[in-house]
């Protein structure tokens, strides 16, 4: 059974409840009379009659009666008033009253009509004629509805929770008075988690904090409302209320780049604008209004900078005229700060913001301009033909930007070593390139504007060579060692060093040793120093009559050099006896050891003018010979001299002691050098 079949029941029985009650009070009244035994005026006898709205079907909803109706139908009832005949209908026998059309208490809650009573035969008034009203009792059938629609409202961004936004109102037609028809509660369907409402009021509150307008500025929230209570079975409907959130002062001003750059013509006048920037503020309005400043680092005043009120962008203008070549470019600092300051939300510090602004002085008509200045590159000198070096890179700054072409200034490449794309600039290597012969290159590129003016500009680059290992050692001379006879084992013959032209020049690390393939000679060996030198030295006592040239022997490769050196002895006879001339005071004596060698270093040891093949040296050694063959008495006596040109280089200088004018002896008397050590000359013949 549906809520109308119940309500309509519960009507009903209502209606039927007052008629009994009706009756009853008709019986009380009849019983009282009668237990009186006096006559009283009778009158109508009714119920409080209702009806039931929205109910189709006609039925009787009450009955009028006078206390003079007998039930022989001699009285005639009429009734007359709102909606007599036409909604209501009597029967004029019984006084029973009937509905014949719909009703709706929303339209007419109640209706007032007039009973009347007469006689049908005399059609005179039996009762007078009385007023009496049927009320229309309410059922659920009217919807809520919202009331001064559109709702649009509005609250600050960054508001506490509980805020009251709006409060939203609804009717119900029915009866507030009759049940829970007309009961309203509100819900939230659409808005939640940032709203709620009141259930019986309406109003609505936020339930978020610090909502932020730059994220979502509008809201769309939908409101139901209910009657019945919110009880199943009841209407509802719903409005859409759109709420804004109002913007303050929660967003400081911020530059979307760190550097600006601007380009001005050197001949634009005073009051020229250079350029705009703009600082972004997230809030709008009043709070979004900012003031620019300039802070010129180098302390000009060439520009100043306003506020455009509309677009609150910073206009930067000249303010002095420019001169190309004697300051082509500015370093600006720019603040922007807000007007307005909130400090409710962010300190006085996050309110501004700063960049730094750069401008360029353009010439009015400039050739090319390289990007780098000057160029500086490195090739290794092994590069193969058509390596590439490197690249350079020209632009026109002028408005028209001509195409621009390269070329290499044809004095600063005479050899032609290099080769350049006259598109892009690339260069490459257009010949073998030699450290050791050219280290560094130094060429001048030109780019040149394809225009009318022809304008050009140069750069200069700087090519270094790289070296590689592809130069063998060589010793630094031509060496030709003598040694001196009876040179002690372990004294320095010589000091070899070698040089390498590869780099680095003064850092090489040369290793020095005998050629394994060659005959050694055991008497000498070499010491190398692991440096750049290394030491010929004597391995033991030697001795020999005569001492020639050395011969060199050399092998060169690509990572090494080498130069064998030998020592060529004549074999002299063993066994012999070597002729003395006599002395008048011929004894024997021997040599103490200071003047043994002594006499075995004259020789002009360590000479930088003379050597053993030079005229000099041989006259001198003829001179020495002559001498000591003409002077029979003067010693030394029958002495054997040998001389030899010791080199060059020594820091001690010459041991020689044949410029000697006297010969200072160990003892009293001549001397006479006993002869027969030498006379086992196949053990002494020796080569190295």
């Amino acid at each position: 059974m549906d809520n109308c079949s119940v309500l309509h029941m519960f009507l009903t029985l209502s209606i039927m409840t007052g008629q009994l009650e009706g009756n009853l009070h008709e019986i009380q009244s009849s019983q009282t009379s009668h237990s009186s035994h006096l006559r009283v005026r009778r009158g109508w006898i009714w119920s409080q009659i209702f009806v039931e709205e929205e109910d189709p079907t006609p039925r009787k909803i009450g009955q009028l009666k006078s206390d003079y109706d007998t039930g022989d139908f001699t009285i005639k009832y009429i009734l007359s008033g709102e909606g007599a005949g036409e909604i209501f209908i009597i029967d004029e026998y019984t006084g029973d009253i009937h509905t014949v059309q719909c009703l709706d208490r929303e339209q007419k809650p109640f209706y007032i009509l007039q009973a009347q009573a007469i006689n049908r035969r005399s059609k005179q008034p039996v009762e007078p004629e009385s007023e009496f009203i049927i009320k229309v009792q309410d059922i659920n059938d009217n919807a809520p509805e919202f009331i001064n629609e559109p709702y649009i409202s509005s609250i600050p961004e960054m508001c506490p929770t509980g805020t009251s936004v709006i409060q939203v109102t609804a009717t119900d037609s029915d009866d507030p008075t009759f049940g829970n028809n007309a009961k309203l509660i509100y819900s939230i369907l659409q808005g939640e988690p940032y709203f709620s409402v009141e259930p019986k009021t309406g109003i609505i509150v936020t339930s978020l904090p610090n909502m932020d307008r730059e994220s979502r500025d509008l809201y769309l929230v939908v409101v139901q409302v209910k009657d019945m209570l919110g009880l199943t079975g009841g209407y509802s409907t719903t409005t859409t209320v759109t709420i804004s959130l109002t913007d303050v002062n929660d967003n400081g001003p911020t530059f979307q780049h760190n550097l600006y750059t601007f380009a001005i013509s050197e001949s634009a006048p005073v009051g020229t604008t250079v350029g705009r920037i703009m600082a972004d503020d997230g809030d709008v309005g009043v709070n979004a209004k900012m003031i620019y400043s300039l802070e010129d680092l180098e302390g000009s005043s060439t520009f100043t900078i306003q506020t455009d009120a509309d677009t609150q962008e910073g206009i930067v203008t000249l303010a002095q005229p420019l001169d190309y070549e004697s300051k082509r470019r500015f370093v600006i600092v720019v603040e922007a700060i807000n007007e307005n300051i909130d400090t409710r939300f962010l300190s006085a510090y996050e309110f501004r913001d700063r960049t730094t602004l750069k401008i360029t002085v353009t010439n009015v008509d400039e050739p090319p301009i390289f990007t780098e200045t000057p160029y500086r590159w490195k090739v290794l000198e092994n590069a193969p033909v058509g390596t590439t070096v490197g690249s350079v890179y020209a632009r026109d700054t002028d408005t028209t930007n001509n195409p621009i072409r390269y070329s290499i200034s044809q004095y600063t490449d005479t050899s032609h070593m290099f080769r350049i794309d006259f598109r892009n600039g690339t260069l490459y290597v257009a010949e073998s390139l030699d450290r050791e012969t050219v280290a560094w290159h130094n060429l001048t590129i030109n780019a040149r504007e394809i225009s009318d003016g022809q304008l050009f500009s140069s750069v200069s680059v700087i090519i270094m060579v790289l070296d590689i290992n592809d130069n063998m050692p060589t010793l630094s001379q031509h060496y030709q060692p003598y040694v001196c006879e009876d040179t002690k084992a372990g004294e320095l013959i010589e000091l070899i060093s070698a040089t390498d032209a590869d780099d680095p020049v003064d850092s090489h690390h040369f290793y020095f040793s005998m050629v394994p393939d060659k005959h050694i000679n055991p008497n000498f060996t070499i010491r190398d120093n692991q440096v750049l030198s290394t030491i010929m030295l004597a391995v033991r006592k030697y001795r020999t009559l005569r001492l020639k040239k050395l011969l060199t022997h050399k092998l060169e490769t690509e990572e090494f050099s080498e130069k064998a050196m030998s020592f060529a002895i004549p074999e002299i006879e063993s066994n012999k006896t070597v002729s003395l001339r006599p002395h008048p005071r011929r004894r024997e004596h021997r040599l103490c050891r200071e003047e043994v060698a002594a006499s075995i270093r004259m020789s002009l040891c360590h000479s930088n003018l003379i050597g053993p093949e030079d005229e000099v040296f041989q006259q001198f050694i003829m001179e020495r010979l002559t001498d000591a063959d003409e002077d029979l008495y003067v010693p030394p006596f029958d002495w054997l001299h040998t001389y030899a040109f010791e080199g060059t280089g020594s820091a001690t200088g010459s041991l020689s002691s044949l410029d000697s004018v006297t010969f200072d002896p160990c003892d009293e008397g001549p001397h006479f050098l006993r002869l027969t050590p030498w006379q086992s000359g196949a053990e002494d013949e020796t080569s190295f």
